[in-house]
């Protein structure tokens, strides 16, 4: 009876050690299949780095976060949904929003004044409520590294959600009641069922499975290429071409103190961005009701009435001019920084002319700074067929 019992129990012992062989046998299995199946996929995708050539005397830190580098297939693939109305998610052709539908790039990817449906400039979204600023174009952000936004609430740095980076930007268009005013699951589940989309983003990101976050990815690789590096004054600064005397002498006024003493919050002297990307209380206003300016960000009372010194570049093309809007020409800002500041207690240190109300430059002077400041303008950028609209979307090919 014991031997019985005994040969049992050993039986029983082997039967579980076969079971346990089994069991480890199918992990194993199962792990070296999941390592096959993932290099697979490694040896299939590989996408084609997207190389930025850094413009001659442009910065060479760039503003490109190390989980989206730049591919070919991740700018062609951006650049289709920067065109595609149906990013709103709608399909109806009275209710399609893309990106460009606001950044036109004739104006240097900005609505500009004469946009055919927001008088003035002043963009307002799907839902007919205006934005809370006008616009800032889109130009040579890959080298922002201070924030986006007339405020900088996206910020490369901050906790805020979704407010990091160009990529984020794109959900809080698409999802903001003064822009596209939509849903991401709607986007994203439209954009997965047209014919194309799939496999575009099989290329750009190694699946074929439409999220939102490769959506804002995409975009923002796209937005990165968008680079105006070759102006009258680029050429001069080459040695190309030679500006006028009225150029030159808006020049020297753009880049002294004693001058217009422009260059310390717009660059131009050893800065071809002609923006620092900082946030000024440049004097418009005395009294401060704007919930959003740079005090929304860091809470700071010196920030308030502070705003993105925007980029010079293609100036000309972006009115109207300010946060707000308020200057619809060129020459209604000259004069206001010649005779229009206003002191408050948080206006800038920069704003050395303060006290007597502004530079107070001459008709001449102002007609010498105005004339340098539109040999900024690029007309191969506002034109290059790389940023443009593309001839067909993917289900049309």
């Amino acid at each position: 009876m014991k031997k019985c019992i005994k040969n049992g129990r050993g039986k029983n012992k082997a039967l579980e050690m076969s079971r346990s062989f089994l069991f480890w046998l199918g992990l194993a299995f199962l792990f070296f299949s999941s390592c096959r199946e993932k290099n697979t996929l490694e040896d299939d995708f590989k996408p084609t780095p997207y190389q930025i050539d850094i413009p001659f005397g442009f910065p060479t830190k760039l503003n490109i976060p190390e989980d989206n580098p730049m591919t070919v297939e991740g700018v062609k693939l951006g650049r289709f949904l920067f065109y595609d109305g149906r990013l709103s998610g709608r399909t109806h052709p009275d209710s399609l929003m893309s990106c460009a539908t606001c950044h036109r790039q004739e104006r240097s990817f900005e609505a500009g004044v004469d946009h055919p449906d927001f008088p003035g400039g002043f963009p307002h979204g799907l839902s007919g409520v205006q934005t809370h600023h006008v616009m800032l174009p889109m130009i040579n952000l890959a080298w922002n590294l201070n924030g986006y936004g007339w405020s900088g609430f996206l910020y490369p740095e901050n906790e805020m959600p979704y407010f990091r980076n160009i990529e984020d930007f794109v959900r809080l268009a698409v999802m903001a009641k003064d822009e596209i005013d939509g849903d991401t699951s709607r986007t994203k589940a439209l954009i997965q069922s047209i014919p194309g989309y799939p496999e575009l983003f099989r290329k750009a990101f190694g699946s074929e499975q439409v999220t939102f976050t490769n959506i804002g990815k995409a975009i923002a690789q796209f937005v990165r290429t968008l680079i105006s590096a070759n102006s009258r004054f680029d050429k001069y600064m080459k040695g190309e071409v030679q500006l006028s005397q009225s150029e030159l002498n808006g020049y020297v006024l753009f880049t002294t103190e004693e001058g217009a003493d422009c260059f310390h919050c717009h660059g131009g002297f050893g800065n071809p961005l002609f923006t620092t990307h900082l946030f000024y209380n440049n004097g418009k206003d005395s009294l401060f009701t704007d919930p959003m300016d740079r005090f929304l960000v860091t809470q700071d009372p010196m920030d308030r009435g502070a705003y993105k010194a925007t980029t010079l570049r293609n100036i000309e093309l972006t009115g109207p001019y300010m946060h707000d809007g308020r200057f619809a020409t060129l020459e209604e800002v000259i004069g206001f920084y010649s005779q229009g500041l206003k002191p408050s207690p948080s206006v800038s240190p920069l704003m050395h002319h303060i006290n007597d109300g502004g530079i107070q430059l001459t008709p001449s002077e102002k007609e010498d700074l105005l004339n340098f400041i539109k040999t900024l303008r690029d007309d191969e950028f506002l034109s290059n067929p790389d940023f443009a609209k593309p001839d067909k979307f993917p289900d049309e090919d």
